[in-house]
């Protein structure tokens, strides 16, 4: 925006984390309406989490609902299921907290999600007392077999094209050092949103896989609805072509300046789960034409 020489006209953001505190809100429900919680234990998540029907299971500091979040954590990212597709199987199997490859302890928790609760707290610090993970720690995101980018851009043909210099280590698709000390300065995407909506120049699309669990559709169409921007769309299914007959692509909702669109059966990685449906969405969005 302070850049002039940038002509922007617009932005999509795809299963973006908006908030981390709507995000680990909305993951909750996301897990109890997709099957998996139990019905004792979403009651319970209910009883000890919520007071006047509002809910915190993000930063929530009543014991039974640390104890109750506990289980629900457990279940959502260490069972073993794919936390950037829930329908998709898990590359590798399941991973477990962490695993070793030789003398590196692979870990794959990212960081991003219940940041605030204590199990997540503990877990970091006790890995870090590791002997170790005071020599070699590896970060591989769940579920994704790294395998083919990883020996591709490391390959001393590429390295040598792309003009990096031998002592520069290898490519990583996340690392672990650079997590650890990542600083982040915000927990909210909210004022930026608002400081693009008021100038009134600016399209932006949020769009979402809406079996992703990284970055869940529930919590970014929570987070579009809190901006209070003028409805101009009532939410309704988009539909796409496939195979020259109309399906329905997901779900959209249109406010000024912003839309909140699904992509069914899309999770983290949209383009690679659903392309059609996506390039559909992309074309549009970009030739300023009705989702």
């Amino acid at each position: 925006m302070q850049d002039p020489s940038l002509k922007l006209k617009g932005l999509a953001v795809g299963n973006g984390l908006s908030s981390y505190e709507t995000n680990d809100n909305s993951l909750v429900y996301f897990a109890y309406y997709h099957g998996l919680l139990g019905t004792q234990l979403w009651q319970d998540l209910q009883t000890f989490c919520c007071s006047q029907g509002k809910c915190n299971f993000h930063d929530n500091h009543n014991l039974n609902c640390t104890l109750k979040m506990t289980e629900m954590i457990k279940i959502v990212d260490e069972s073993g299921l794919n936390i950037y597709n829930l329908y998709a199987p898990c590359a590798g199997g399941v991973p477990g907290a962490f695993r070793y490859e030789g003398s590196q302890l692979i870990t794959h928790d990212l960081g991003n999600s219940f940041i605030r609760h204590s199990l997540k707290f503990s877990w970091r610090q006790n890995l870090l007392q590791m002997p170790v993970a005071k020599k070699a720690v590896r970060l591989d995101p769940p579920c994704t077999n790294t395998t083919a980018i990883s020996n591709f851009l490391n390959s001393p043909e590429v390295r040598k094209a792309l003009h990096i210099a031998p002592e520069v280590p290898e490519w990583q698709l996340c690392n672990f050092e650079v997590n650890r000390s990542y600083k982040r300065l915000y927990t909210t995407m909210n004022d930026q949103y608002l400081k693009l909506l008021g100038t009134g120049k600016y399209r932006i699309l949020v769009y979402n896989g809406d079996v992703d669990m990284a970055c869940n559709f529930l919590g970014d169409e929570w987070f579009v609805d809190s901006l209070g921007q003028k409805v101009q769309v009532n939410r309704r299914p988009w539909l796409y072509k496939d195979e020259g007959v109309d399906q329905i692509g997901g779900f959209v909702k249109e406010f000024t300046n912003i839309a909140f669109l699904t992509v069914k059966g899309a999770g983290h990685m949209v383009p690679t789960d659903q392309p059609q449906a996506a390039f559909t969405m992309f074309s549009r969005f970009i030739h300023c034409q009705p989702y």
